[in-house]
């Protein structure tokens, strides 16, 4: 199997981390020698409760068995895609309470950068340094790392860059720009958050000038950082917001939420102004209920930030710096790429899944399930002290 997979699956870096999967259940992935492997990552960010959560599957089980895909998104009333689409509009701040339900986090991304587009009649797009949302032509348009796009030019015209958290850059939104677009918390960047009121600032900006301020929640989203969407912590209500990952506990998800006012001008002069076949799929739907239900109904967000707490708490080392992020969205700063790429390794071979972030080499990914115990917490912080302890003597610091 290893071989075929080298073979005749596309590769998406030189070096994958090739585990052969047997199967996985709560916060545990196991081989096909039946090693059990701690999930830190959670399929990066995206599987919220866990693997193989009961409510999120007997959902799907029970969807799959009334009916899947039946007809492009938008035309027929099911059941799963509305009831879903309600409970996120109960669960925003106004005026947030349509909803676009797509296949994937980029797909999202492109949908609100249309959006932004079409409602303001501009063509300009502002995004981040060191921004990423996602990898299609549009969502690379405003990946803010030109290392990873240059191969790809020409792509989309008229974009420009601000620093995050950087106050003056604020003057570059004009009666020109269309949209902003900034994850909430920067992803790849090193989860870093907004400051000094940053957020607050920036849609200030965009109401003088009359452009849209767009959030990508894709991997804040759904619980992570103790609120439901991540601005929820910031006292700012964007214009739309851009969602996945977690949304889907482990399915293939997507959607884009507006105002009602701002979303009906997707389809009518012109009309189909975004389509998808395959967009709020029954079984996806049914399966981002599910998780939305568990997120709203119990207290499981508010016990992300006491899980937070006990990260903190326990990774305390001379080789680690700093721990960016809020709630289950962690990155530990080691003092070089080195030393993180050395202890994400390590930990893999005693049995702990860590992962690296995009344009932040010195960080280590720790994004959990939300459902991670408070023992496998200790657990997976006591490898990755073992860890930092052997590279540490390896390396003579």
């Amino acid at each position: 199997m290893v071989k075929d997979f080298f073979k005749y699956q596309a590769q998406t870096s030189p070096n994958p981390l090739a585990m052969s999967v047997s199967h996985a259940k709560g916060s545990y992935i196991y081989d096909t020698d039946q090693k059990p492997h701690l999930d830190f990552v959670a399929g990066v960010s995206a599987l919220t409760l866990g693997h193989q959560h009961p409510s999120v599957s007997k959902a799907i089980k029970d969807q799959v068995d009334k009916y899947t895909h039946v007809m492009v998104y938008g035309e027929y009333i099911q059941d799963p895609a509305v009831e879903f689409c309600r409970l996120l509009a109960e669960n925003l701040p106004d005026p947030l309470n349509k909803t676009y339900m797509v296949n994937s986090g980029t797909e999202a991304t492109e949908g609100a950068l249309k959006l932004a587009k079409r409602v303001t009649g501009r063509s300009q797009l502002i995004s981040c340094f060191n921004a990423y949302h996602g990898n299609t032509m549009g969502s690379m348009s405003v990946m803010g790392f030109e290392e990873r796009k240059r191969a790809y030019r020409p792509l989309l015209p008229d974009v420009d860059f601000i620093t995050f958290n950087n106050e003056e850059d604020l003057l570059k939104i004009t009666e020109k720009t269309a949209g902003i677009i900034l994850e909430t918390i920067q992803g790849g960047a090193g989860f870093i958050q907004p400051f000094d009121g940053f957020l607050t600032k920036v849609k200030e900006r965009c109401e003088q000038v009359g452009a849209l301020m767009i959030l990508d929640e894709i991997q804040p989203g759904f619980g992570r950082t103790g609120k439901l969407f991540g601005f929820q912590n910031y006292q700012v209500v964007p214009d739309i917001v851009v969602m996945g990952k977690g949304m889907g506990g482990g399915m293939p998800c997507g959607a884009f939420t507006a105002s009602d006012k701002h979303m009906d001008t997707l389809y009518n002069n012109p009309g189909f102004g975004h389509i998808t076949t395959f967009g709020g799929h029954p079984v996806i739907a049914a399966a981002s209920l599910a998780v939305l239900k568990e997120l709203v109904h119990t207290d499981i967000m508010a016990q992300t930030l006491e899980k937070e707490k006990l990260f903190r708490e326990l990774l305390v080392h001379p080789l680690i710096s700093e721990i960016r992020g809020i709630g289950l969205m962690l990155a530990p700063m080691t003092l070089s790429s080195e030393i993180t790429n050395k202890v994400i390794l390590k930990c893999k071979e005693k049995g702990l899944i860590l992962f690296w972030l995009l344009f932040e080499g010195k960080a280590i990914r720790i994004t959990p399930p939300l459902t991670i115990s408070e023992q496998e917490i200790r657990q997976g912080c006591q490898l990755i002290l073992e860890a930092l302890n052997e590279v540490q003597q390896e390396l003579g610091l």
